[in-house]
C-alpha cells in the first residue's frame, strides 16, 4: 500500500469512494453525518484536485482511501480552545478521510493518519488539527487511540449540512 497525492485521473475513483461512504451511511452501517448530494460530492473531489491537496491510499493499483490534507482551518476553528497555539502556516488539517468499506478494520485509517502526521512534520508544522461529526463514533475512537484530544464541540452548518455538532481535535505535530 502507498499514499500519494491524487492525480486528475483519480477523480472517478475518489468520487466513487465517497459514493460508497454515502451508500454505507444510508444503509446505517456507518455514521459520518455526510449526505449524498451535499457533502462530499464530485465537486468536493474536483476542488481538492484543483488545490492539489487530495491524497489517496492505493493498493495494487486500486484507490482504497482518500483524504484532504492542507492548512485550511474551517471557520468554526476560530472558536476552538486549542491547547497548541500555532500560526496558521504551522497548522496541518486532515479533512474528509474515508477508507473503502472492503478494506476497513485493517489498519489503513491508522496508516493514513500516520502518513498525514509525517507529511505535516515534513512541512514544518507544529500542530495537527481535524474535526469530525459528533455522531462519527468510529472516527472519534480511532483518533483518541492515536493521541488526538477532543478540545471542543461546536454547533454549525458544516459543508451544507445543518445541525452538525462538530468535534474539534488536535495533537502536537511530531510529538512536541
Amino acid at each position: 500500500m502507498m499514499f500519494r497525492k491524487a492525480a486528475k485521473d483519480d477523480f472517478g475513483d475518489v468520487t466513487a469512494l465517497y459514493e460508497k461512504a454515502h451508500d454505507e451511511e444510508e444503509a446505517g452501517l456507518i455514521h459520518t453525518g455526510w449526505q449524498r448530494g451535499v457533502y462530499p460530492t464530485a465537486e468536493t473531489v474536483r476542488a481538492a484536485l484543483d488545490r492539489d491537496d487530495l491524497f489517496v491510499a492505493e493498493q495494487d493499483g486500486r484507490i482504497i482511501g482518500a483524504a484532504v490534507i492542507n492548512q485550511i482551518q474551517v471557520d468554526v476553528y476560530e472558536s476552538g480552545a486549542w491547547e497548541y497555539a500555532a500560526p496558521d502556516d504551522k497548522v496541518m488539517v486532515l479533512h474528509t478521510l474515508f477508507i473503502d468499506p472492503a478494506f476497513q478494520h485493517r489498519g489503513i485509517g491508522r496508516a493514513f493518519i500516520d502518513f498525514y502526521e509525517k507529511y505535516a512534520v515534513s512541512c514544518g508544522c507544529a500542530a495537527l488539527r481535524m474535526d469530525t461529526n459528533e455522531i462519527n463514533l468510529g472516527a472519534r475512537a480511532l483518533y483518541e487511540k492515536l493521541g488526538y484530544k477532543e478540545i471542543g464541540k461546536v454547533p454549525t452548518e458544516f459543508n451544507g449540512i445543518r445541525g452538525v455538532m462538530l468535534i474539534l481535535l488536535e495533537k502536537p505535530c511530531g510529538g512536541q
